[in-house]
């Protein structure tokens, strides 16, 4: 089964479908990746996830998956060489739930600091950072939140260290307070210079680019 083709279906600016290359390249596996343009969405995606009609979708042996967290653990899941989830279970569990504070918590918070305005935008900074910091409480010393080499969390979270600071520019913004979280600022600056990791980030300048145009149609053109 894990020897069928793999297809990515993804979108360059998204940190989600980042994530699934993240898994795909550590975890050695070949795949076609297909870009998709979420204006004018391909008749392939819409077929392949119905319910969302997002991305990433990744197409293994022409069955599809949605969700980039489930993607993962299916991934981990069919090719068990170089995991990128825990053995014990208890370990596994801890990564799960990291994993959806991010997506549960972190995200929607630094998205919301992003978008809102004026008083709104100032509590959502804080909530953001608070969210962070307590992010910062399940890496602990660590080197990565896998211990001393990627693991589930890094590839859902890293992302943050490099979408946000553009985010920050952008809007203005302080999310990712140095000073109040340095083991994660930390983390951010080594889990992004992995070099397996480091060469699918999206150029800076473009992504820059992408993220001042979200934002004004976001916030309908001001900060």
């Amino acid at each position: 089964m894990s020897g069928e083709t793999v297809k990515l279906l993804g979108y360059w600016p998204s940190p989600l479908a980042l994530r699934v290359k993240w898994a795909l390249k550590l975890k050695e596996i070949e795949y076609e990746y297909v870009e998709e343009d979420i204006q004018n969405k391909s008749p392939l995606l819409l077929e392949y996830n119905p319910v969302h009609k997002k991305i990433p979708v990744l197409v293994h042996g022409g069955k599809p998956l949605a969700e980039s967290l489930v993607i993962l653990e299916y991934l981990d899941e069919t090719w068990k060489h170089n995991p990128i989830l825990p053995d014990d279970p208890y370990e596994r569990a801890q990564a799960r739930f990291w994993a959806r504070f991010v997506d549960e918590k972190c995200m929607p918070s630094i998205m919301s600091a992003f978008t809102k305005k004026g008083e709104e935008k100032a509590k959502a900074a804080k909530e953001a950072r608070e969210n962070l910091k307590i992010l910062e409480s399940g890496l602990g010393k660590k080197q990565f939140f896998g211990g001393e080499s990627v693991g589930f969390v890094d590839i859902a979270a890293g992302w943050i260290g490099y979408w946000t600071r553009m985010f920050e520019k952008v809007a203005e913004v302080n999310i990712i307070d140095t000073a109040m979280m340095p083991l994660l600022e930390s983390w951010f600056q080594r889990v992004l210079q992995v070099p397996i990791l480091k060469e699918c980030l999206p150029p800076q300048d473009r992504l820059l680019k992408q993220v001042k145009g979200f934002h004004k149609i976001l916030t309908g053109g001001s900060s």
